[in-house]
């Protein structure tokens, strides 16, 4: 039998200014590790995705990340501190408890891709 195991998955976020994304990634939380040729490459912990200098925005507009981490109110709490929603002119909302067992709150990067930041609920 083949050894399929995996190692990752990474996206490709777009970016309509490289470097204004860039910025608000790092204001967020990720730290960028590399950035070459149009590509930065950004993480937090084991976590990560490549930030792509090309948009389109139907590409932005319709894209979806999830982050699940271990305490949504530490990350919600941090972004509102940063004064992201200001700073950037994003939406970030408030924590919610969904239906599919997580809280979780939105970020909209300035690309316009949606970010959906959660914390599993026992």
């Amino acid at each position: 039998m083949p050894n399929l195991r995996t190692v990752e998955i990474k996206a490709f976020v777009p970016a309509k200014d490289f470097a204004v994304s860039k910025r608000f990634y790092q204001d967020i939380g990720f730290t960028m590790a590399s950035d070459e040729d149009g590509v930065a490459y950004f993480h937090h912990g084991d976590t990560s995705f490549l930030l792509q200098d090309f948009y389109v925005a139907e590409l932005a507009d319709n894209l979806m990340m999830h982050l699940l981490v271990e305490d949504v109110d530490a990350w919600a709490a941090q972004i509102r501190s940063a004064g992201i929603a200001e700073k950037y002119g994003v939406k970030v909302t408030a924590i919610e408890l969904q239906p599919w067992r997580m809280r979780d709150f939105v970020v909209i990067d300035p690309s316009g891709v949606l970010w959906r930041i959660a914390q599993n609920v026992d």
